[in-house]
């Protein structure tokens, strides 16, 4: 904390920097990340077990777009000036918010720590990160270039530790101007909690979800189901963001589950360094216990399963690509975060049958609509009660 403090004193070469020469840093970590690549697409699936050819080619390539982007807007980011009655000069300035404290979670470790660096350096804050204890190597590694990049010392501070300790202390740090969180609403609650006890610092929370995903009758079927698979199964199911609840329109209900239970037996599941493999292992023991509870309580509470609902391998902590229908709203999968490869196929009858459910829920990350009418992709996206809308 004293080295950040340092580095955002007036007067420090930080400070002292100006906007462009930030975006020359900013596009020379991206260099360095770029020429490293294969490093961290190795220790990224090495850490978290996503595929070795995701981590590389999807990960890695956004990472840099991120980076990049920010070093653009690094000396774009002005104020106004502003016309009012009287002889006055009026106008706004943007400035730094100063120590931001960060913490990442382990589903994306190197993607989230390019979109809490990008933003935060182009602006001129510093910062001190708090990576996942599930998966420290990628930001340890990107640590070492962002010293070789020629960052002052004390601008970027990376902590591994624990939620319960180095999180916590980063919320409750009266030294801390912001904190920025990605992870799970449990713990994103604890965070604003400490920030309004302590001194009542900036928060950005970004939580968890239950995302609908509604594909009405007349969508293209081989892209709704591609789509759908695509937006569950995605890392894992691992994403805050997946479209954990398919909501389909009754006419084409039956095949599209038929279709979809098709595409989940058909996904590899397997070494995530064979580039084959769709789907590696989940994160650790911990979450593959929580999900297979999740799919224990589905069968329990009436759903059907389709296909899978059982560990993929006789070790290791692979689950078998899962589907279940007749889902009711009620039921505990369609309404909690599992936050893995469980595919819940929910039916619906009319527009306004879907808006409705899909609205009833505690979350309001994300959402996706398939159809092939203009005119209800408009109603339905802004019917919806989300922050993104596909």
């Amino acid at each position: 904390m004293k080295a950040a403090q340092e580095a955002f004193k007036l007067g420090s070469p930080w400070r002292r920097m100006d906007a462009s020469q930030r975006g020359v840093l900013l596009n020379r970590l991206a260099d360095l990340i770029e020429r490293d690549r294969a490093i961290l697409a190795n220790l990224e699936t090495l850490d978290n077990g996503k595929p070795y050819a995701i981590a590389y080619a999807v990960d890695l390539d956004l990472v840099l777009k991120c980076l990049r982007y920010h070093a653009g807007w690094a000396d774009k980011w002005h104020g106004k000036t502003i016309p009012i009655d009287g002889d006055y000069f009026t106008y706004t300035r943007h400035e730094p918010v100063g120590v931001c404290a960060q913490i990442i979670p382990w589903n994306f470790p190197l993607l989230m720590l390019a979109w809490k660096f990008g933003p935060a350096l182009a602006t001129g804050n510093v910062i001190v990160m708090k990576v996942a204890e599930q998966t420290p190597l990628t930001a340890l590694h990107v640590a070492s270039l962002v010293k070789e990049a020629g960052f002052p010392p004390g601008v970027v501070n990376i902590i591994p530790g624990m939620g319960p300790t180095a999180g916590a202390a980063l919320s409750s740090h009266m030294d801390v101007d912001k904190v920025a969180f990605t992870g799970s609403t449990e713990v994103g609650r604890l965070i604003q909690q400490a920030a309004g006890k302590s001194n009542l610092k900036k928060v950005t929370l970004e939580l968890g979800g239950k995302s609908p995903n509604i594909i009405l009758s007349d969508a293209d079927m081989d892209w709704a189901v591609e789509q759908a698979h695509f937006g569950l199964f995605f890392n894992q199911g691992q994403a805050c963001a997946a479209a954990s609840r398919t909501y389909v329109q009754e006419d084409i209900y039956n095949e599209f589950v038929e279709r979809s239970v098709q595409r989940a037996k058909s996904r590899i599941v397997g070494n995530p360094f064979d580039f084959k493999t769709e789907q590696g292992p989940q994160v650790d023991e911990e979450q593959f216990k929580k999900i297979l509870g999740y799919i224990k309580s589905g069968k329990q509470e009436g759903a059907k399963l389709l296909c899978g609902g059982n560990p993929a391998a006789d070790r290791g902590y692979f689950i078998q690509p899962t589907v279940f229908g007749e889902v009711s709203d009620n039921m505990t999968i369609a309404r909690e975060e599992i936050f893995g490869p469980v595919m819940q196929i929910l039916k619906f009858k009319t527009i306004e049958d879907a808006i409705e459910r899909a609205n009833s829920s505690m979350y309001g990350l994300a959402a996706a609509v398939f159809t092939k009418d203009i005119d209800k992709a408009n109603y339905v996206s802004q019917a919806l009660r989300a922050g993104t809308v596909w």
